[in-house]
């Protein structure tokens, strides 16, 4: 096994630093509802490329983790090997996310990557705190666009959750159920029609956030773009027999 890369919390916290942001930046990130209370500001591409310098290291990623630092979590995130992430360390840094943006980057790098992925969506999506249910319908919109071999029957289980959730008005999560239920529709023609199915329920409920959720959904899974590549996705899968 090649050895892990030497650089320590200390010195990856001051390589940090050297990338921060400027106040007028930090400001425009917090006009976008990131939280900037903590933060450098170092962007995403420039983690990405210092990540790429690191490799997969989960002892580094847990120590950044615990710096508290904004920066420094989104790299962890990054950085950290999904086959040594536990169920109580999911837990543990979903109770941490105090914003979109680390929220979604955990989820959509490394959470969903876990063997627990299925079980924290489930438990997630009921849970009232708010990054925490988010946590849940984002972890369900990354399963359904990373995971190739997830049959349908897993994704069936989700909308039940979605249309439940659907009535929560508060901004990101409901724009996290949502963006679940737009993806699960998008992976094929079954589940496109569950999907549409399940938000026209939803649109019957009588409930702002639910009839934005729906009327959104439906607007884009019945798109004929859409349709069109999901016909020929099920063509190429079941090709006629007949000569």
């Amino acid at each position: 096994m090649p050895e892990k890369n030497s650089a320590s919390v200390p010195d990856i916290i001051a390589l940090l630093r050297q990338h921060k942001a400027s106040p007028e930046d930090l400001a425009g990130m917090a006009r976008f509802g990131i939280n900037t209370e903590n933060a450098f500001g170092v962007s995403i591409p420039t983690l990405r490329r210092i990540a790429k310098d690191i490799g997969r290291d989960h002892a580094l990623a847990l120590g950044l983790w615990e710096t508290g630092i904004h920066d420094a979590r989104l790299l962890a995130c990054f950085i950290d090997e999904p086959e040594l992430v536990t169920a109580a360390q999911m837990d543990a840094w979903v109770k941490g996310f105090d914003s979109w943006d680390l929220c979604d980057q955990c989820c959509s790098n490394l959470f969903d990557k876990t063997k627990y992925a299925g079980k924290k969506i489930l438990e997630w999506a009921e849970d009232d705190r708010e990054f925490v249910r988010r946590a849940g319908f984002v972890l369900m919109a990354c399963i359904a666009v990373h995971d190739k071999d997830a049959g349908d029957g897993t994704f069936l289980a989700f909308l039940p959750l979605i249309k439940k959730a659907s009535t929560d008005r508060r901004n990101y999560v409901k724009k996290a159920v949502n963006w679940a239920l737009r993806q699960i529709g998008k992976r094929n023609l079954s589940l496109n029609k569950a999907a549409v199915d399940t938000a026209n329920e939803i649109l019957k409920i009588d409930s702002k956030a639910a009839k934005w959720i729906a009327s959104d959904a439906i607007r884009e899974l019945e798109g004929p773009v859409l349709l069109k590549r999901l016909i020929g996705k099920n063509s190429k899968k079941n090709p006629s027999r007949l000569k």
